[in-house]
C-alpha cells in the first residue's frame, strides 16, 4: 500500500487486527526485517510496517535526514487518521521514535526503542571502523547518516513522558553506557539488555521479542 506524505510516496504493509502498531526499520533496510515477529504480533495489533523514504519500495527523493523522516512518520500517522499509536523502532527507526516523542508527542501511546542512539559519538571505535568500511565498499549514501546524525541531547529525553521500552544487544554497536543512560533519562522507561546478541540479531528475522512487546504494549482496544 502507498500514501503520499511530506512530499514523498511511502510504501507500507498493513496486517493484523487490534490497536495500531507502527514498525520502523533501520538504516539501509526495509519493513521485511519484521516479517517473522509480525506473525506473532498480528493477532493482537494492526501492524503498519513502513519503508522509510530512500528505502525499500518508498520513493527515492534524494532528500533525507532523521528530522525529515520523523516528519514523514508523523504525516503517515495523521494521513491515515490512526490517532495515538504504539511504535516499535529499530536503530534508525528508534531515532525516529525519539524525535517524534520530542516534537510530536500527541501521536504516540508507547514506544519500544530497539538499539537507539543519540549521537554518532555513541558508536564504539570498532563500530565506526566497520560502518566506514561498509560505506566505502557499498557507496551507499544512507550509511553516511550514521556519522552525521542524530544530535539529541540526553537531558531532552525528560520531555518524553510516555512509557518506553529500551532494548539492546549485549554486543551492540554502541558504548555500554549508552542504553542505560537513555533509559535513565526517559521518565517512564524500562531497559532490557539481551545477552549474547549484537545490534541486529534479536530483531532482524527474529521473533524473540514478541512476548516482551505484547506484555509492554498490552492488548485490546485503546482510546485515542
Amino acid at each position: 500500500m502507498r500514501v503520499k506524505v511530506n512530499g514523498v510516496e511511502l510504501f507500507y504493509e498493513k496486517t493484523g487486527s487490534g490497536p495500531p502498531l507502527l514498525l520502523l526499520h533501520g538504516n539501509s533496510e526495509d519493513h521485511h526485517i519484521f516479517d517473522k515477529i509480525a506473525e506473532k504480533l498480528a493477532p493482537t495489533y494492526t501492524l503498519y510496517a513502513l519503508d522509510s523514504r530512500e528505502h525499500g519500495e518508498s520513493e527515492k527523493s534524494g532528500v533525507f535526514s532523521y528530522d525529515v523522516m520523523a516528519e514523514d512518520v508523523y504525516g503517515f500517522i495523521t494521513a491515515l487518521g490512526l490517532g495515538k499509536v504504539n511504535l516499535v523502532g529499530f536503530s534508525d527507526g528508534a531515532i525516529l521514535g525519539l524525535l517524534l516523542g520530542l516534537r510530536r508527542p500527541g501521536v504516540l501511546r508507547k514506544m519500544a526503542l530497539l538499539g537507539p542512539n543519540l549521537s554518532p559519538e555513541d558508536l564504539t571505535e570498532e563500530a565506526v571502523a566497520f560502518v566506514k568500511s561498509l560505506a566505502a565498499e557499498s557507496e551507499n549514501p544512507l550509511l553516511e547518516l550514521i556519522f552525521r546524525e542524530p544530535h539529541i541531547e540526553l537531558k531532552s529525553l525528560g520531555a518524553i513522558t510516555i512509557p518506553c521500552l529500551v532494548v539492546a544487544g549485549e554486543n551492540d554497536l554502541f558504548k555500554p553506557e549508552v542504553m542505560p543512560g537513555i533509559a535513565q533519562a526517559l521518565p517512564k522507561a524500562e531497559l532490557k539488555i539481551l545477552a549474547g546478541h549484537d545490534h541486529m540479531s534479536y530483531i532482524v528475522d527474529n521473533d524473540l521479542l514478541a512476548p516482551d512487546l505484547i506484555r509492554f504494549f498490552g492488548s485490546g482496544s485503546v482510546k485515542s
